[in-house]
């Protein structure tokens, strides 16, 4: 359970898969004005664990991107592909546990869900390299939260995803580790991210409940899409942002979660995160958000 007493820390966390879009500055903006709105703190994580899918620069370029919107983080941002060790040590200390297995399945064998569904379990012996080392849920475990904008949040866990992988084939850390023992590690309490991931947050929640680990609060946002309906992402093309229309990108991304219009008046970065952090309210936010019917939606 989220600890009432702790500090505000809230954190925005980008892969440097190519540039900032609209719909990644959208979940910064949020991230950094709900943690600023309650005078908390706003923290940077760099998630690097996958380099075949990298874009050389795409780091820099993101950073140089966010100090252009004005979005400045409270301390120097973590980077996960340092963080390796950390991430053996855990995994090291499931597998003592007995809470993990090896799988060899080829994506044609896993499930409809992406679960091994114990086929590798019952074979220890047989399974051969390279393997993915996954998690088992017990088949009972259910998950519920509340989210600030989706609402109350059930799920079967040990019904719907029976195991999940903590490492991959290709010897690489899975998101799914990597995101709770980095929130915990950088005492985050409040995550604030694109409701694309929330399918993601019942089995992070496993995760922190074996690992004694605290449970931020989350607030899930309506993904932006494009005209043809698909989420607005680098695998779908995005544009990404032009940073000498900071100011421009801004107010587009406070229109997007229904927040209050700067006045006109106020022309640089600042001066408008500066008007958005005591008129932040995620209750104005909308489950889902459909673009063309944005305006409607917001009123």
């Amino acid at each position: 359970m989220p600890d009432p007493k702790a500090q505000y820390r809230g954190r925005f966390a980008p892969s440097p898969t190519g540039p900032l879009h609209l719909g990644s500055l959208i979940a910064a903006v949020a991230s950094y004005l709900d943690a600023r709105h309650h005078r908390g703190q706003w923290l940077l994580r760099m998630e690097d664990l996958d380099p075949p899918r990298e874009e050389p620069g795409a780091a820099q370029r993101i950073l140089d991107s966010l100090q252009q919107h004005g979005l400045v983080c409270d301390e120097p941002p973590l980077w996960q592909s340092r963080r390796l060790g950390a991430y053996a040590v855990i995994l090291a200390q499931l597998e003592q546990d007995g809470q993990l297995f090896r799988c060899d399945c080829t994506r044609a064998m896993l499930g409809p869900d992406g679960a091994c569904n114990g086929r590798c379990l019952q074979r220890p012996g047989q399974v051969s390299s390279p393997w993915a080392m996954r998690i088992k849920v017990p088949p009972d475990h259910t998950i519920t939260f509340t989210d600030q904008v989706q609402g109350l949040q059930h799920s079967a866990l040990g019904q719907e995803l029976p195991d999940f992988v903590l490492r991959r084939k290709d010897g690489l850390d899975a998101y799914q580790l990597a995101v709770v023992v980095d929130d915990a590690e950088q005492g985050i309490t409040h995550v604030v991210r694109g409701s694309d991931l929330l399918d993601s947050t019942a089995r992070q929640i496993f995760l922190q409940q074996l690992l004694h680990y605290p449970t931020p609060h989350y607030c899930h946002l309506p993904v932006i899409t494009g005209r043809d309906g698909k989420k607005l992402s680098k695998q779908n093309h995005a544009p990404a942002l032009d940073d000498n229309r900071a100011p421009g990108n801004l107010r587009q991304a406070l229109a997007f979660l229904c927040q209050p219009t700067p006045p006109r008046e106020l022309a640089s970065a600042a001066q408008i995160l500066d008007y958005a952090i005591p008129h932040w309210d995620p209750g104005r936010i909308p489950p889902r958000l459909d673009i063309p019917a944005a305006a409607d939606a917001c009123h």
